[in-house]
């Protein structure tokens, strides 16, 4: 699934991103680790593995978009 990076603390490497339908949804350390990424900009594009759904919905993977 794709979004967009939305917020990023460096210093707790959590944040959140946007959905293509404008909903925000938080990551945590451990999604961002799990994606190999050592920094992530506010509009950049993501690739993201999510599971559960609803309220239950988490970010397990935040990484990159490449083409």
């Amino acid at each position: 699934m794709q979004a967009t990076a939305y917020t990023y603390d460096a210093s707790t490497r959590s944040g959140s991103v946007l959905l293509d339908d404008g909903t925000p949804v938080s990551f945590d350390a451990d999604a961002f680790d799990a994606g190999g990424l050592l920094l992530l900009r506010p509009g950049q594009r993501v690739r993201i593995e999510v599971s559960g759904s609803g309220d239950a919905r988490r970010i397990t993977l935040v990484t990159l978009q490449t083409f």
